[in-house]
């Protein structure tokens, strides 16, 4: 079985091909700029192959809704050429074939449950910090879904007594999203997160705000595997501060080994490193394609 993979971030997008067993044999990368120019990008990349399926996961807010008229649109995007705009009716014009489509944090989320950091287990949360923040989460072997879909990237946090900055969500300000995203260490410390890697105070105030988040995400969903990527988390000393900090604000409540003694095996990187959203769009597209096409 060939599939065809997307994953659609806000700054590139990840096409590929594979199977249904998550192998990826073909890949590129390029930049998400307008939709008739990256689309353009997407579809000579699939033309030549036979594709089955394709599972997108897309950057968001995105409309999941089966019953929709705007179903496998990106509705209210800060990106204002995306907004609204027809991501699987595009796709399915050029290509008439099943087509899976999510979130890309959800994505991630079921490639890492399937092959990567959760496999064996029913239930995990990835959370992706880079461009903006997003969190996907599997619960009890699906996806997680709702009256849209998760947008735990936006959950409000305390803000530090020290820190001053207004945060830059053009929604909510100082969310999540708007005060610990990798623009917001470059707008608030005015270099990009890679340029301020030996400023622990920089790396401190960053686990203090992703810290609350997973451990509200712990209270409230009890995942089996917290998995953090993302640009952000490519700095080696975040991952051991977060740990630190949600085992603290956490204070011996949540009563399980896998975060009173092996946090370190809890919270953790992905498996499928840069690969995680790419191989759940795999995922999405082998269920499509065994669904014949029909949505969830």
């Amino acid at each position: 079985m060939i599939l065809g993979a997307i994953e659609a971030g806000g700054t590139k997008f990840v096409c590929a091909l594979g199977d249904e067993q998550g192998n990826i044999r073909e890949r590129a990368v390029f930049p998400t700029t307008t939709p008739d120019e990256t689309m353009g990008r997407v579809i000579d990349f699939f033309r030549p192959h036979n594709v089955e399926a394709i599972g997108i996961g897309s950057f968001g807010p995105v409309d999941l809704r089966p019953d929709s008229p705007t179903y496998g649109h990106i509705t209210s995007t800060p990106k204002q050429a995306w907004a609204n705009f027809n991501f699987v009716g595009t796709l399915k014009q050029a290509f008439p074939v099943p087509i899976g489509f999510d979130t890309d944090v959800n994505a991630a989320a079921l490639g890492e449950q399937r092959w990567g950091a959760a496999q064996g287990l029913d239930s995990c949360l990835y959370m992706t910090v880079g461009t903006g923040i997003g969190v996907g989460a599997v619960v009890e072997g699906r996806l997680l879904h709702g009256l849209l879909h998760p947008e735990m990237g936006h959950m409000f946090v305390r803000r530090h007594p020290d820190d001053a900055f207004a945060g830059i969500c053009p929604y909510h300000g100082d969310c999540l999203e708007g005060m610990a995203s990798g623009p917001a260490i470059e707008r608030r410390w005015g270099k990009k997160g890679a340029e301020l890697a030996d400023r622990k105070e920089v790396w401190e105030l960053e686990a203090f705000y992703l810290a609350q988040a997973i451990a509200n995400y712990v209270l409230i969903l009890s995942p089996k595997k917290v998995i953090v990527g993302g640009g952000v988390m490519k700095q080696l000393s975040i991952l051991p501060l977060v740990r630190q900090r949600v085992q603290e604000l956490l204070n011996g409540y949540v009563q399980h080994e896998a975060v009173l003694e092996n946090i370190g095996e809890y919270i953790v990187s992905p498996g499928l490193g840069d690969n995680a959203g790419v191989a759940g769009a795999l995922a999405l597209a082998a269920e499509q394609a065994m669904r014949g096409g029909r949505r969830p």
